[in-house]
């Protein structure tokens, strides 16, 4: 009896069945043998992905080459350590594995030593940070004492590293002004182990000031003086936080998760380009990197024999699977095509906060140098983020809200919206559909209002849509993606026939 999959191949023309189609029924019929609910979800996402615009900064697409390298045998090995100093046994392919993704990102980054193991951004800045700690202040303790074995150190000894190790300063960009949980924001970790300080954007223009970063360093002389941003539209210039950290003793670490693809595309270069100027770089895989969600850390040379000990630091075991993922999406990051790629997502964001500026919209900074944007929505709607981004939402984009510099509305309801353009810049979109884009974000903020609690003010979560406004919306998103299909080799109907159920 055939088959499914087999009676569609055998009525589609040869010529319009791609070898990842069936590869992926494959894998999806492996899935749904034991959880059919687990297959139909993954097949849902599909959809839901293709029935909305993906506007959201952090996000991407990779490509199924990158996707079908997690989807192995690989997962199944515990790897801790680092290539050719592993604590399990039976580890050859994995130190294969593992050292051609390390060369993968140290070639297309340009760095001198690279570490691919951390599974997120916030393990990255984990590694990095103590790394930077062990360097600077443990190893110079160890060696003043003459012992490398902290197990050999007495109570004594080992209470004064740890109070050493736990009081140093980290000084980062503001939360609210672009930067990130894990660079000092008091209710994550990163303010909890170390004496954390933030410098702020100018109030008026909303940009970094790097005379008043300076004075603020040379004040608080951080171990470590923290750069790279979630939120921030403008380039940052690397040469200048090189010469503050110099100038005020600190070890200079970048957070380059969002703009990485930038980095990697050559869009970013010379004073922009972080990995030329800082001791250590840290970055997702997954934004405008375009690979599988993880992340790495990159670092000068002396930091190396630090970074590769972020197992037992931090991590457990790595990812193998996801490492495979990584280096596939290196190879895929050094050819022409990624480049080109990756000045197009520049491209289209000007494009889109250029239009959104005509349109009447407010944006942060008045435009943007990278891949993202934030439109002040409270000052022209009188919305939260949080109104705006359930708007979007209902008519077919997603985004997310954000915080703005010095923001009223505090992390949760906010007073902005954060928009991205990699995703829509995979999908092949360009400057047309930037207008387009743009155009209907105004349609959406003009025709939504907050709605009304019993007191008759404007209630901060909930909101109202013109009816005819949203049909509206909702039609011009499916056009634009009628046009520019995700994952097009998907062949969605069939999906959710076999396993929508």
């Amino acid at each position: 009896m055939s088959t499914p999959l087999q009676k569609y191949l055998s009525g589609t023309s040869p010529d319009k069945i791609s070898p990842a189609f069936t590869a992926y029924v494959a894998n999806l019929q492996e899935v749904a043998a034991v959880g059919p609910e687990i297959a139909a979800s993954i097949v849902k996402e599909l959809e839901a992905q293709r029935s909305h615009l993906k506007l959201i900064a952090s996000e991407n697409y990779c490509s199924l080459n990158v996707q079908a390298a997690m989807g192995n045998l690989l997962t199944d090995k515990y790897a801790e350590g680092y290539p050719s100093h592993r604590y399990y046994g039976g580890c050859n392919n994995i130190d294969d594995i593992e050292s051609a993704a390390a060369e993968e990102a140290k070639a297309l980054f340009g760095a001198e030593h690279a570490y691919v193991q951390p599974h997120s951004g916030a393990d990255a800045n984990l590694v990095a940070y103590w790394a930077i700690l062990s360097a600077k202040i443990e190893a110079p303790i160890l060696e003043k004492i003459g012992e490398t074995n902290l197990s050999k150190l007495t109570d004594a000894q080992w209470a004064d590293l740890r109070a050493k190790l736990g009081n140093q300063r980290l000084m980062g960009l503001d939360y609210y002004s672009g930067g990130h949980l894990t660079h000092g924001y008091r209710q994550n970790v990163s303010a909890r182990m170390f004496d954390s300080y933030s410098y702020t954007v100018d109030k008026e223009t909303g940009l970094l000031d790097y005379d008043a970063i300076e004075k603020q360093a040379m004040e608080v002389k951080p171990l470590i003086l923290l750069t790279g941003y979630s939120a921030y539209p403008r380039a940052i210039n690397f040469r200048r936080f090189r010469e503050i950290a110099d100038k005020c003793g600190a070890v200079l670490m970048v957070d380059m998760a969002h703009f990485a693809g930038l980095v990697a595309g050559k869009v970013f270069t010379g004073d922009e380009n972080p990995v030329a100027w800082a001791d250590v770089v840290t970055t997702t895989t997954h934004k405008t990197l375009r690979g599988p969600r993880g992340a790495i850390v990159l670092c000068k040379a002396p930091f190396a024999e630090f970074v590769n000990k972020g197992c037992p630091l931090v991590l457990g075991g790595p990812l193998a699977h996801v490492m495979a993922a990584k280096a596939i999406a290196f190879k895929e990051a050094r050819t022409d095509s990624y480049r080109q790629y990756a000045h197009k997502v520049q491209e289209n964001a000007r494009a889109l906060a250029a239009e959104c500026l005509k349109l009447g919209l407010k944006l942060q900074t008045g435009g943007t140098d990278n891949h993202l944007m934030l439109i002040d929505i409270q000052s022209t709607h009188g919305l939260t983020g949080r109104q705006g981004e359930n708007a979007m939402f209902e008519c077919g984009i997603t985004l997310n809200r954000n915080s703005l510099p010095f923001d009223p509305n505090g992390a949760w309801w906010t007073s902005g919206l954060r928009v991205g353009t990699p995703a829509v810049t995979t999908l092949g979109m360009g400057a047309a559909e930037m207008k387009e884009i743009a155009s209907i974000i105004k349609l959406v903020l003009d025709g939504t209002k907050p709605a009304m609690t019993e007191k008759g003010t404007p209630a901060k979560g909930k909101i109202v849509i013109e009816p005819a406004v949203q049909a509206e919306a909702k039609k011009r998103v499916a056009a634009l993606l009628g046009k520019f299909v995700l994952y097009p080799e998907l062949d969605l109907d069939f999906l959710k026939a076999e396993f929508i159920k």
